[in-house]
């Protein structure tokens, strides 16, 4: 509630809803939505607006509503509906039984339009959209009225009842408001409020075959709805005037709109039309691939509602656009997954150690920290025996002074197991590295020497007979410029993008507590980093996992390096 906010710094949309609350206006109730339009897919920047609209209707004890503005039907599908309905979900929100579509309402804007055409306000106008917007003039220069525009009240009745009725072709006549051709605020030079379609919609069918435009269903909407906060994103600044002429001259229930900035992150495109183009041109697998900053694909990828709930918090509610840095973002996601991830032991690309001095039939299971982050979380054990795989950059044979892993007669610990030293290597035919021989000492079981001996490095490892093979996918940011939407004239922003986003590893050997992996758990592959499974490409035995995110910001160094 309002007063247990009090005692906290408000962003200044909180502060707002606050000081109504208090002033008991709208007799102190708070209603908020969430309006999509569904003709995409969410994605990171939608739930900066999902967390504040839903916050806030928790923290105020009012709710929010969930509200699809389904006026196009030509580019809304029944699949983005579900999508959206998913990601809100996840996110950790519900809006219950208050769920509604702007289609709900065509009977009463169509009313409405018909009362804005009885006072004056609205005419049929025969001029064709690129007339529309040569007749709109330009932000230095007015623009001028159409040759239609002083149609009596009742040809224009007719005449839109006859768009309603089918009798004209598309993009032959179009509904307008009678504002000011003249006014500084381009959206308020006559906007377009209904045009002709004939397209099936997904819940009103074949029933209409004009629909109302964005701008005349949106606010309307939210009035016929009773919000009393309507929150958006700045670049809905300029089209609160018209939103507030509607209402004025409709004389409805006055919902009144508040700006904030909109999420802008580096290295990634939030435009949905850019993302359309990704999934359309094949640069990526599809909405929900990992590398999109889609709600799905990020979840697909591995992360946490929890993080981007924290995210959200962290970045606040701003009156001016900027850009974050999506370190951040990584941040907080490492900051979640490093409490509740389990830690196994996964080789990449392996190496195979044969223990020499180790019974050839001896198996033994070592006990080893499941998460050292979360006591409750104990133990497991591992299997260790003769033959194991290690990392193969865990091995240098001619290694440099700082190499602290494993080399010719170097010893190394191996992770909850012994210390062993590298006595031979085996090459093939071209001189590749393919088998190491090494002997370990008995006596230091758990990684620690009885006579006090220290090693400076310590690796990870699996048993190569209960080891599972799996594939693995290194997933990386999909642009590799901090600003991917800065092009040169006449450059696709596709050229900025990461040849390196995706790289696919095979033959990946596993301890075989993995057997039991779950979609929706995070793992993380100890020095490597968090991963998940992919329960979109597991199937049939085969496991593929996703890497969530790197143990630490390598691309800060990346940047670091770029600037100096």
């Amino acid at each position: 509630m309002a007063e247990l906010l009090n005692d906290k710094p408000l962003d200044f949309v909180r502060q707002i809803v606050s000081d109504d609350v208090r002033n008991k206006t709208h007799e102190g109730v708070v209603v908020t939505r969430f309006p999509p339009e569904p003709n995409g897919y969410l994605h990171i920047g939608h739930a900066k607006s999902i967390c504040l609209n839903f916050g806030i209707a928790q923290e105020f004890g009012g709710r929010c509503h969930l509200r699809f503005d389904d006026t196009n039907p030509t580019k809304e599908e029944q699949e983005y509906i579900d999508s959206i309905k998913t990601d809100v979900r996840w996110l950790g929100f519900d809006w219950g039984r208050h769920e509604y579509y702007a289609s709900d309402y065509f009977d009463r804007l169509h009313a409405f339009a018909i009362q804005l055409i009885e006072k004056g306000k609205a005419y049929v106008d025969d001029l064709s959209m690129d007339q529309i917007r040569e007749y709109r003039g330009t932000l230095t220069e007015p623009g001028k009225p159409s040759p239609f525009r002083d149609r009596s009240i009742q040809e224009n009745l007719a005449l839109f009842e006859g768009m309603r009725g089918g009798k004209f072709k598309e993009g032959e006549k179009v509904l307008r408001a009678k504002i000011d051709m003249a006014s500084p605020n381009i959206n308020m030079r006559d906007p377009v409020m209904y045009r002709i379609l004939f397209a099936e919609h997904p819940r009103t069918g074949s029933k209409w075959c004009i629909y109302p435009m964005y701008d005349f269903a949106h606010g309307q909407s939210d009035s016929i709805e009773g919000i009393t906060h309507s929150i958006c994103t700045l670049e809905f600044e300029n089209h609160k005037p018209l939103y507030d002429w509607f209402i004025q001259e409709l004389g409805i229930f006055p919902s009144h709109q508040y700006e904030f900035a909109r999420l802008n992150l580096t290295y990634t495109v939030l435009s949905k039309r850019k993302l359309l183009e990704l999934v359309n041109t094949g640069a990526v697998d599809g909405w929900d691939d990992p590398r999109m900053p889609t709600l799905s694909g990020i979840r697909r990828r591995g992360y946490t509602p929890e993080a981007i709930r924290e995210f959200c918090k962290r970045i606040g509610v701003a009156r001016v656009d900027g850009v974050i840095d999506v370190s951040l973002l990584e941040y907080c996601l490492r900051e979640d997954l490093n409490k509740r991830a389990q830690r196994v032991m996964v080789v990449l690309d392996p190496l195979k150690v044969v223990i020499t001095n180790y019974p050839k039939d001896g198996t033994e299971l070592l006990e080893a920290v499941n998460n050292p982050e979360d006591e409750a979380a104990g133990m497991r054990r591992v299997p260790f025996s003769r033959e194991l795989y290690i990392e193969r950059d865990d091995f240098m044979e001619n290694p440099p002074k700082d190499f602290f892993r494993l080399a010719p007669g170097r010893e190394v610990r191996l992770r909850y197991a012994y210390f062993i030293r590298c006595d031979e290597v085996i090459k093939d035919d071209n001189g590749n590295v393919i088998e190491l021989r090494c002997s370990y000492d008995p006596q230091t079981k758990g990684g620690n020497a009885p006579d006090g001996r220290k090693v400076k490095g310590t690796i990870h490892w699996v048993s190569a007979a209960e080891s599972i093979e799996a594939e693995v996918r290194l997933y990386d940011r999909l642009f590799n410029v901090e600003d991917p939407n800065a092009v040169a004239e006449g450059q696709d922003f596709k050229a900025h993008l990461n040849s390196q986003s995706m790289v696919i590893l095979k033959g990946c050997r596993l301890e075989p507590f993995l057997k039991q992996a779950a979609c929706g758990i995070s793992y993380q592959f100890e020095r490597k980093g968090y991963f998940c499974l992919d329960g979109k490409l597991s199937h049939g035995g085969t496991l593929v996992f996703n890497r969530t995110v790197s143990l630490k910001d390598t691309w800060a160094k990346i940047a670091q390096k770029n600037k100096s």
